[in-house]
């Protein structure tokens, strides 16, 4: 069972945090995305933040999210991909998804290009940086960083948009604002050479205020959304 005004509620309560922090750090509200994060939450719950406005959806599990596209193909959504990308997966996102935010070697990059229907527009693309050098944690390192992006560039049904981190989880916000302004150097170091660079993704439901604060365009939200999995 769908609870429509928990959703709804919870919307409206991000939107007014989200302005109250951008208006802090003096910032336009309307800069920020929201990224619905909707990995395990049936496509009726997608509906309902659909029409609450909410049209960037963001899916961990490549081939659920194929199957809530099925069920709600009469809505205007844009789907994005910020799960890990194996190889046996790239075409379904190359086919599917209209970004794709985890990309971190050239093969993969190479893969999603081929695979892109010459039908669709180019599969917009951010670089996933791993700002804290986590072993077990996808992404490129920062110092390669310039390396990938002059690669993935050249991919002509490729639209380098942005970059994307997850950094390793803080509790003190001065620390979280520290790594998130590491990833916004990243991105801005970009920029210059690749003005179509808009999107600096970065930010969930436990650390989006400090995100925001250092920049961020486009926060991925599920739980505070949708509520506690249950």
């Amino acid at each position: 069972m769908i609870d429509e005004a928990l959703i709804n509620r919870n919307i409206a309560e991000l939107r007014q945090r989200i302005r109250l922090i951008a208006q802090e750090c003096g910032r336009d509200p309307n800069d920020i995305t929201v990224l619905a994060v909707s990995k395990t939450r049936p496509a009726a719950a997608i509906r309902v933040a659909a029409s609450a406005g909410l049209t960037n959806i963001g899916e961990n599990y490549i081939q659920e999210a194929v199957d809530k596209q099925l069920e709600l193909q009469d809505l205007p959504l844009q789907w994005h991909c910020i799960g890990p990308l194996q190889s046996n997966k790239t075409r379904l996102v190359a086919e599917h998804f209209h970004w794709a935010h985890t990309v971190d070697r050239l093969k993969i990059a190479q893969r999603l290009n081929d695979q892109r229907p010459s039908t669709l527009p180019a599969l917009n693309v951010c670089l996933q940086v791993n700002i804290d050098r986590e072993p077990q944690k996808a992404g490129v390192a920062p110092d390669e960083l310039k390396n990938l992006a002059e690669q993935v560039a050249t991919l002509p049904n490729l639209m380098l948009r942005g970059v994307m981190a997850i950094p390793a989880a803080r509790d003190d916000t001065a620390a979280q604002r520290q790594t998130f302004a590491a990833v916004r150097a990243c991105f801005q170091s970009l920029q210059g050479e690749y003005p179509q660079m808009d999107t600096l993704s970065m930010g969930m439901s436990r650390d989006f205020p400090a995100a925001v604060a250092e920049g961020s365009t486009l926060v991925r939200i599920g739980t505070d959304i949708f509520g506690a999995r249950t």
